[in-house]
């Protein structure tokens, strides 16, 4: 039961957020009140990120603008692998278990452009699409790691008399 409560908090955040405006989500006063001395500003400057036909940097953004930035893509990544978990966690055992997670991980993530596309100040991006789905993948192979990793310990420990 705590399984697909855990999915239906991260749904509901996933959704909430989206509907929200980028101003009411906007990171930037928090940023400048705990980052006064722009920690990194020299390292952050040298990074070149391709979004949306743009590059984004530190100098066409400016600094608080590009940390936001940064922090909002890793959100994507984290929350979305988060949601691939949680179903890959409440689907029943069967062969493309992960495959099925991953699928309905990359829908969800389209539903979740579509909207923000109805909410005001807020654009779909494809591109968002295909970083929730790299999350999901990158959660569904740790949790392949992780298993494959354990299974052996399990055999062994079962092998091992009492």
């Amino acid at each position: 039961m705590k399984k697909y409560i855990f999915l239906l908090i991260i749904l509901a955040a996933l959704f909430v957020s989206s509907g929200q405006t980028y101003e009411q989500q906007s990171l930037i006063p928090t940023l400048q009140k705990y980052l006064p001395g722009k920690p990194l500003e020299g390292t952050l400057s040298r990074l070149e990120i391709p979004y949306w036909g743009r590059t984004v940097t530190v100098e066409s953004r400016g600094y608080y603008h590009f940390v936001e930035f940064l922090i909002r893509k890793g959100a994507h990544l984290a929350s979305f692998g988060l949601l691939a978990a949680a179903i890959f966690f409440v689907l029943p055992k069967f062969r493309l278990r992960y495959v099925a997670a991953f699928a309905l991980t990359v829908l969800a993530a389209s539903l979740d452009e579509f909207h923000q596309m109805l909410t005001g100040g807020r654009t779909p991006y494809v591109g968002d699409v295909i970083l929730d789905g790299a999350g999901s993948l990158i959660a569904l192979l740790l949790i392949a790691l992780v298993r494959a990793l354990r299974k052996p310990q399990t055999q062994n420990n079962r092998r091992t008399p009492a």
